[in-house]
């Protein structure tokens, strides 16, 4: 076998094990609703990201086990006014990416404003300014195909919230540039004549051995399971079946992915895991077909509905370098690392790269906010493993009123974190916590421990269950724990997250805060 080429330090989560084995999940990490689309040797996912900022992640692989995170095809959020603040749970849904004469094609929904395109001929970019294919409240999950007679067909499905329906899959007709309808051709799978169907949703539209396929989950989240509907005529009538759930294993609601090949012809799927706090994590399924029927993961009654495989033989595939997406940060690049997103379109100015050598240096913003939670300039990262440490070494700038703070944050549908803060009396370290983000309701100051020093070092320990434990360290010695632990949860739609900011509460002069580190390290 080919030696692997080492992983580096800062890696969390390492799938592939060595030996012509992986481990799943693949990408331990918040990759909501992924799709593939292989193009040559080469395999480009992207996912949901809802309210956070750049959007549409673009990872690659050509062993669909070790996956780098290439960049981000939506820049800012449109419209982007709406974004300005922090839109929890809006934003980018599930997408869909293809490549057709040769560009790449995203296609992603907003469920508050209809179903956009953007398009590169480079995934690395730049991407083309998204268009809106399809305005409506409600619209959700496009996927396109491309059929043998030159037509382009969409389909989606319906957010409830919005739409005052769901548990269908409505199919579109668009023109040749892929940009504008010219005809909808209604629903075509109805999950309400299926006995116990609920929440039909994210479907993947397919045409393979003369069959049209939909693959599209039900049964929610963290509960359902994985369908297949085919049909020899794109609009129906369309067949049903299970392909895909729990079984016997510990991967709950095993659901909405991407079904992809290989050169040498294997078939595989990647899907979601919802873990809460850590996010919708991303597994690996081999895929046989039977009958003209998929067989995703492990079958042992070969009834054709398979359950998810922890470990298995990796695709036969060229041998690649071990990958994973970034984590830790020595800020001395000209540009963000791709690992960091903002909660909303960013604040103009709100940090640099360039205002002190190998340090990212955030501006602090005015804030009359009694909490984070609408706070756009939080930069922050997903959760990379089930245990891991981050540490960051910062320094407040000497020049502020009292007010001016900047720390480590864990965030999502509440949150905590750990910094210095300057008040009347001096400089301290403040741990605290928010467990209701409502927009009237305050932060509590767990606990408190004056300083001295502008410059500290704080961490924030995760364990089994997103547990979490602060610590700081003043003096260049060991770190001292402080205030009381904090379980992380999810945010809406989303894991939690873990990242810095600086802010200036009430009348507070503006000052800045300079991270030189942000580390992630394992914990055995």
């Amino acid at each position: 076998m080919t030696a692997l080429s080492p992983i580096p330090a800062a890696a969390r989560w390492v799938p592939d094990l060595g030996d012509g084995r992986y481990q799943n999940p693949v990408l331990y990490a918040d990759y909501s609703d992924p799709d593939v689309v292989r193009v040559g040797g080469d395999y480009w996912m992207t996912s949901s990201s809802f309210n956070h900022v750049p959007g549409l992640p673009l990872l690659h692989s050509r062993d669909l086990v070790s996956w780098s995170l290439e960049g981000h095809a939506l820049p800012q959020l449109v419209p982007e006014e709406n974004f300005a603040t922090p839109q929890h749970g809006k934003g980018v849904w599930a997408p869909a990416i293809r490549h057709h004469a040769g560009k790449y094609w995203i296609y992603y929904p907003d469920p508050d404003f209809g179903l956009y395109v953007t398009t590169a001929v480079d995934p690395h970019g730049p991407w083309s300014a998204p268009v809106l294919v399809q305005g409506g409240q409600g619209l959700i999950d496009p996927c396109p195909l491309w059929d043998d007679d030159g037509r382009v067909y969409l389909i989606h499905g319906w957010a409830k919230s919005r739409a005052g329906i769901n548990n269908v899959l409505t199919l579109l007709r668009l023109d040749a540039s892929g940009s504008r309808v010219v005809e909808t051709l209604g629903v075509v799978i109805d999950g309400h004549r299926l006995p116990n169907y609920s929440t039909l949703e994210g479907p993947k539209l397919y045409k393979h051995d003369g069959w049209y396929y939909v693959f599209a989950p039900a049964g929610g989240v963290a509960t359902g399971w994985q369908s297949v509907f085919r049909a020899r005529a794109i609009r129906g009538p369309y067949e049903d079946r299970i392909v895909l759930d729990q079984g016997k294993t510990p991967i709950n609601g095993p659901h909405q992915g991407a079904l992809v090949d290989t050169p040498a012809g294997e078939w595989w799927f990647l899907h979601f895991q919802d873990q809460g706090a850590y996010g919708r994590v991303v597994h690996l399924q081999p895929v046989v077909w039977r009958d003209s029927w998929p067989v995703i993961g492990n079958d042992p009654d070969g009834d054709g509905k398979g359950e998810p495989v922890l470990r298995h033989a990796k695709p036969a595939l060229p041998t690649q370098s071990l990958a994973v997406p970034p984590t830790s940060d020595t800020f001395d690049s000209p540009s963000l690392g791709l690992q960091w997103q903002w909660q909303a379109n960013p604040v103009a100015n709100c940090f640099s790269l360039s205002g002190r050598h190998g340090a990212l240096r955030l501006e602090a913003q005015p804030s009359a906010l009694p909490n984070l939670a609408a706070a756009p300039y939080l930069l922050m990262q997903k959760f990379s493993a089930p245990r891991f440490t981050a540490t960051t070494e910062m320094e407040l700038a000497s020049a502020g009123d009292a007010g001016g703070r900047a720390g480590l944050v864990v965030f999502g549908a509440d949150y905590a974190w750990i910094g210095l803060r300057r008040t009347s009396a001096g400089l301290e370290v403040v741990q605290a916590a928010c467990r209701d983000t409502s927009a009237d309701h305050p932060e509590t100051i767990i606990a408190t421990v004056p300083v001295t020093t502008v410059k500290i070092s704080l961490r924030v320990t995760v364990t089994d269950g997103a547990r979490c434990r602060f610590s700081y360290c003043a003096d260049g010695g060991a770190f001292i724990p402080l205030g009381d632990e904090f379980a992380a949860v999810a945010g809406r739609w989303v894991g939690a997250k873990v990242g810095v900011f600086a802010d200036a509460v009430g009348n507070a002069a503006a000052g800045h805060a300079d991270f030189l580190s942000f580390r992630v390290t394992s914990i055995p």
